[in-house]
C-alpha cells in the first residue's frame, strides 16, 4: 500500500502557476474564428491562462507584408483583430515573430498544409523594417506600458529542418536583426530565442548574444517527452516507453543551468508530440501532465501548453470530436481529461507543504488555499510499464478538524467524455443534444471523501486506478485554519 505522510507544521514554501502565464494555439488566421475566440475566453476564465503564442503571424495569410506591383505593402489589420480581442479579455500576446513573408522569402520552402514559407530573408535589411514597423505599430496603438508587458520571440524551432532552412549562424542573424529592431523602438520592449526544440542551441545562442552585445530578455525553446528517442518513425507509445519517466524535469534542469540566471520560457510542450493520438484524449494525458508540471516547479518562470484547443489545421482540419488532437478543448469545446487536470491545478493555492513516502507510479503533494487544504495525487505510468489500482494511504498530522472534505477524480469512469463518446458510437458528427451529453459526461464531481481524525492527525485511505488523478479537498473553520497560516507565514 502506497502510504504518506505530511505535517502541517511545517514551514511551507510558495507555489507558483508558473503553467498559466502562457498557452498555445496552431496559427495565427485560426483566432480570427468565433469558436477559436469562445474556447480562448473559456480557457482564460476557467483556467486562467494570460498569454497565448501562435505561429504564422507574419505569412500571406495574415496579410502583414506583401509585394504588389513591385511594392511592399504593410498591413497589420489583421494582426490587430487579433490583439484587439485579446485584450478585450484581459490576455496578451506571446509573439512569435514567424514565419516569412513570400515578399522577403529568399527560397520556396513551406511547412504543414497552410504552406508558412521556412526561409530566411533575402535581405535581412527588410526584414528588421518590418518586425520595426510593426513593433512601432503597436506601441502607438496600445501604449508602451501594454507592449512592454508582451513577449517578442524569433522564430520556430530554427535547429530543425522542418522549420528552418538556414544555418545555426542565419538563424543568430535573424535574431540579431529582430532583437535590434524590437529595441530600436523602444528599450523596454522584452525579445527573447533561440525558440529551439529539443532544448537546443541555448548555450551557443546566449553565447552569440555575448559576444555581439545583443538583447536577451529571457530563454526559449520546447520539448516533449518523445523527442530524440527514435531515430525510426515508431509509434508514440514505444517513444513514450523509451523515455525516462522525469525526462521533462532532467530537460528544465539543463536548460536552467544554461540560461545564466535568465528568464525561462518553454513555450511549446504536451503529453507527445504526435499530433493525431487517442492519448492525448485519455486520462492518461491527465495524469502525466500533472505529473510533469509537479515536477518542473521552481525551475521555469512559463511553460506552454501545445494547445489549448483542437482548432488545429498543421495537417488538415479534422471533423471526428475526438481525433487524439493536441487541445485541452475538442472542437465542440468539450473538455479532455487533461482539461479538468489543469482545473483543478488552477483551484489550488499558492503554499506547498512537504509530503513524505515514495513509490513507483504513485505520488501525493499538499496545497494550502486560504482555508483550504487539497491532497493532490495521481497513479501514472508510461506505457510499456508496470501499473494497477493502488489503495492509497495519507496521514496529515497537526491538523485541525476538517468541516468539509470532499473528493474530485479524473480516470476512465470520471470526467471522460471520449469513454461517453465510444458508448455512443463513435459518431463523427454531433447534435446539439449529443454535445450536451458529452459536456455532462466531461464535469468534475465532488463525492464525499472520508476521513478519521483525533487529537490533530487525520488518516485517509482511497482507491487510485491506473492513469488517473485525484484532489482531495478539506475545508476548515476559518479561525483554525488561520492559526495554521500565521504560524507558517512564507
Amino acid at each position: 500500500m502506497p502510504s504518506f505522510t505530511c505535517d502541517l507544521s511545517q514551514t511551507p514554501r510558495p507555489f507558483d502557476h508558473f503553467w498559466e502565464h502562457t498557452v498555445g494555439s496552431g496559427r495565427a488566421p485560426l483566432a480570427l474564428r468565433s469558436d477559436w475566440q469562445v474556447q480562448m475566453q473559456k480557457c482564460h476564465s476557467e483556467l486562467d491562462f494570460r498569454h497565448v503564442r501562435f505561429h504564422d503571424l507574419l505569412s500571406d495569410s495574415m496579410g502583414t507584408l506583401v509585394c504588389q506591383e513591385e511594392k511592399l505593402i504593410y498591413s497589420f489589420f489583421n494582426a490587430d483583430q487579433i490583439m484587439d480581442f485579446l485584450l478585450s479579455i484581459g490576455m496578451r500576446p506571446f509573439v512569435e515573430l514567424s514565419f516569412m513573408p513570400e515578399a522577403l522569402a529568399s527560397g520556396s520552402e513551406t511547412v504543414f498544409r497552410y504552406q508558412a514559407n521556412i526561409t530566411p530573408p533575402k535581405d535581412y535589411k527588410r526584414w528588421a523594417t518590418l518586425i520595426h514597423k510593426l513593433t512601432r505599430h503597436w506601441v502607438e496603438r496600445y501604449g508602451l506600458d501594454e507592449v512592454s508587458q508582451w513577449f517578442f520571440e524569433t522564430w520556430n524551432e530554427p535547429n530543425l529542418k522542418a522549420f528552418w532552412t538556414g544555418t545555426r549562424s542565419d538563424y543568430f542573424k535573424l535574431y540579431r536583426h529582430t532583437a535590434e529592431a524590437i529595441k530600436s523602438v523602444d528599450a523596454s520592449l522584452k525579445v527573447g530565442g533561440p525558440a529551439t526544440a529539443q532544448a537546443a542551441w541555448i548555450d551557443s545562442f546566449l553565447e552569440y548574444c555575448e559576444r555581439h552585445r545583443l538583447p536577451v530578455d529571457f530563454v526559449t525553446t520546447h520539448y516533449y517527452p518523445t523527442d530524440a528517442f527514435s531515430k525510426n518513425k515508431t509509434e508514440t507509445e514505444k517513444k513514450l516507453a523509451n523515455a525516462p519517466r522525469d525526462v521533462m524535469r532532467a530537460q528544465a534542469e539543463k536548460v536552467k543551468g544554461q540560461a545564466r540566471d535568465l528568464p525561462i520560457y518553454f513555450t511549446e510542450w504536451n503529453i507527445s508530440s504526435d499530433p493525431h493520438h487517442s492519448l492525448h484524449d485519455e486520462p492518461f494525458a491527465a495524469a502525466y501532465a500533472i505529473h510533469i508540471l509537479m515536477s518542473i516547479c521552481g525551475l521555469v518562470q512559463g511553460y506552454s501548453f501545445w494547445t489549448f484547443s483542437d482548432i488545429f489545421d498543421e495537417n488538415y482540419f479534422p471533423s471526428v470530436p475526438f481525433h487524439g488532437g493536441f487541445g485541452l478543448l475538442n472542437l465542440h469545446s468539450i473538455p479532455k481529461p487533461i482539461y479538468r487536470a489543469f482545473q483543478i491545478l488552477y483551484e489550488l493555492g499558492n503554499k506547498q507543504i512537504t509530503v513524505n513516502g515514495q513509490h513507483e507510479t504513485v505520488e501525493v503533494w499538499v496545497i494550502q488555499k486560504e482555508n483550504q487544504l487539497t491532497l493532490l495525487s495521481v497513479n501514472h505510468a508510461l506505457p510499456g510499464h508496470s501499473i494497477s489500482t493502488e489503495q492509497v494511504e495519507i496521514l496529515v498530522s497537526k491538523s485541525p478538524e476538517p468541516q468539509e472534505s470532499y473528493i474530485q477524480r479524473i480516470d476512465e469512469e470520471h470526467a471522460n467524455p471520449r469513454r461517453a463518446w465510444l458508448e455512443m458510437g463513435s459518431p463523427e458528427y454531433l447534435h446539439v443534444l449529443d454535445v450536451e451529453r458529452l459536456q455532462a459526461a466531461s464535469q468534475l464531481q465532488k463525492e464525499p471523501q472520508s476521513y478519521s481524525w483525533a487529537e490533530g492527525n487525520m488518516e485517509l485511505h482511497f482507491d487510485l486506478p491506473p492513469q488517473s488523478v485525484a484532489a482531495i479537498t478539506f475545508e476548515f473553520e476559518q479561525q483554525a485554519f488561520k492559526k495554521i497560516a500565521e504560524r507558517n507565514t512564507i
